[in-house]
């Protein structure tokens, strides 16, 4: 495995709560430190560590920078098409020589297999056992919110890992102060979630019938209705939208900007 913190290659450690995991690794990594250009690029137009397929980028920039995240990991990363869905994978089951499959959320219990997830905006949540037994990386965008992806991620990992002792990381993406939604978007919330729950989530905004939302809030209503204690969660607290400087954000920057990854795996040498 090369070695993890590379200085060109900017990137987040999730700040476990109760103490890292045993075993357990994991990063998100920032819009520098690869060669996409233009819109994919860093905050000066070039270097950047765009890591999706489908955003208009040079399809062997995207390749080069995902060579260039594998060095930090010890095999490559498990890639995912993702839908906005609630399908959960074993990372494990997935070949990277073939076609990425569709999902949103994918785990292991395989030491140096490399569970990951993209985003611009959504939310990336990690979940791990402290004893480093599991993982998982979870795309949790609004729609896999309100269909519970992250209920059923961690009812795939506790089928997996029954005695789970979990840890839980929830990673950079749209601040509350820049969301703005529907009300479509709140009454989806209220179908997997308490409604005081989504009561707290949601504040007016200056619109007739729009509000801001905090996917924060509703990922801890989501993961507390898991059986998981608020005290087992971490919250980086970092808004994509207001820092274009580490992050693209796609309600800022439209399609045509880059995706980051959130990657996570169990240490083959502990």
């Amino acid at each position: 495995m090369a070695e993890l913190f590379k200085p060109e290659l900017e990137s987040i450690l999730p700040n476990w709560t109760k103490g890292a995991p045993k075993h357990v690794k994991a990063f998100f990594t920032c819009r520098t430190g690869g060669v996409s250009s233009g819109p994919y690029g860093g905050p000066n137009g070039i270097m950047g560590l765009n890591l999706a397929l489908h955003t208009g980028d040079v399809k062997s920039c995207v390749m080069m920078n995902r060579s260039i995240v594998t060095q930090c990991c010890p095999s490559e990363p498990k890639w995912l098409t993702q839908v906005h869905g609630t399908t959960v994978l074993c990372a494990d089951d997935i070949d990277s020589a073939q076609s990425a499959p569709e999902a949103d959320a994918q785990w292991t219990s395989t030491s140096g297999v490399v569970a990951c997830v993209m985003t611009a905006d959504c939310l990336p949540v990690f979940i791990a056992d402290r004893s480093g037994r599991i993982v998982a990386a979870v795309h949790a965008g609004w729609r896999s919110l309100a269909d519970g992806i992250l209920q059923r991620t961690v009812e795939e990992v506790r089928r997996h890992c029954s005695d789970l002792k979990p840890a839980v990381w929830l990673g950079p993406r749209i601040g509350a102060d820049a969301f703005e939604v529907g009300e479509d978007v709140r009454e989806a919330m209220c179908q997997h979630l308490p409604e005081e729950s989504v009561a707290r989530a949601f504040k007016p905004a200056a619109a007739e019938g729009k509000f801001y939302a905090d996917l924060g809030a509703l990922a801890y209503a989501a993961l507390e209705s898991a059986g998981i204690d608020a005290s087992d969660i971490a919250d980086c607290g970092l808004s994509t939208y207001r820092d274009p400087k580490q992050f693209w954000s796609f309600r800022r920057d439209g399609e045509r900007s880059g995706r980051h990854a959130a990657l996570i795996w169990i240490d083959p040498k502990p």
